[in-house]
């Protein structure tokens, strides 16, 4: 049975697609078209070309689509509203108290799994850290698409840790991921100065930058957002500390953060000695949204101990 919204008239998917996309827009959804037809493609559980050419042979509007459309309109999440994010090759399960990943964010999957080739000769196991994994985005896509890799990831949010449990657990992960609940700052001190690659995408938003999606501000939780301090670094710098431990000489560390954050993050990186080849790279938008590093193959003096 289909449904509609009061004072529709009945009207087929087409024109409800229609109507649906002016109230998203109305409301400031920056995909209002896309959104309607995903929502719609949700509860139809079909494509997109199936859902089109349902819309043309004037198909019904199935039930709580309007319901969905109101939620939207609020600025509700999209991914909140279907339960899934597409994340790479994965499709993920999110919902309220965890960070949506973004697509900006798959630069980083890509970052790691490139320096993990261009080292396949002398890596035939890589072994992998994703410090603060919120979903499970990061973690799961890389042990998804390098199936030697052993990949750990640490969680600090309960909410944030039960979404990537599920996560992990995919059937393309092949459960290659040892997922702990806990903090990045002090997380798998077993692995110290053993892991190849650490990637990391920390809350870095700073302090008083509200982001400006309500879908961000108002869905998003605080814990997964904001870094800490006006600049908002405690965290990312916490993480590249912790880097730092986790890394065999010659280790690969990237890391997200804002495009603000982007020089001085490699000017501290630069300026210390157990990091080198700093790097820059941009996202999407042309954007410098990640920094990389390698461990100094020679520690300092003060790392040696007395």
């Amino acid at each position: 049975m289909g449904s509609s919204a009061p004072g529709a008239g009945g009207e087929d998917l087409r024109a409800a697609l229609r109507r649906a996309t002016a109230m998203l827009a109305e409301a400031g959804v920056p995909s209002p078209r896309a959104d309607a037809e995903l929502l719609a493609e949700h509860l139809l559980a079909c494509g997109l070309g199936r859902l089109r050419a349902l819309a043309i042979m004037g198909s019904p509007v199935p039930d709580g689509f309007w319901e969905l459309v109101e939620e939207r309109a609020k600025r509700v999440p999209l991914q909140h509203l279907t339960g899934t994010a597409h994340f790479r090759h994965l499709t993920l399960s999110v919902g309220p108290g965890v960070f949506v990943p973004r697509p900006e964010t798959e630069t980083l999957v890509s970052l790691a799994l490139d320096w993990i080739g261009d080292h396949r000769a002398v890596l035939p196991a890589p072994v992998v850290v994703d410090l603060g994994t919120g979903s499970g985005a990061i973690a799961a896509s890389i042990a998804a698409e390098c199936p030697t890799s052993r990949v750990h990831a640490v969680e600090l949010s309960e909410f944030a840790y039960a979404w990537a449990r599920r996560n992990v657990a995919l059937p393309e992960v092949g459960g290659r991921v040892e997922l702990v609940l806990g903090d990045l700052r002090t997380a798998f001190p077993e692995l110290d100065g053993s892991v190849d690659v650490v990637v990391s995408n920390p809350p870095y938003i700073p302090s008083g930058m509200v982001p400006r999606e309500p879908e961000a501000a108002e869905h998003d939780p605080e814990l997964a957002l904001y870094g800490g301090g006006e600049d908002g670094l405690e965290l990312p710098l916490a993480a590249i500390a912790s880097g730092a431990r986790l890394l065999r000489p010659g280790g690969f560390f990237v890391m997200e953060h804002a495009e603000v954050q982007a020089a001085s993050l490699a000017r501290r990186l630069a300026a210390d000695p157990k990091w080198t080849d700093v790097a820059s790279h941009e996202d999407l938008n042309g954007l410098p949204r990640a920094t990389s590093a390698v461990r100094s193959q020679a520690p300092r003096v003060e790392e040696l101990g007395p």
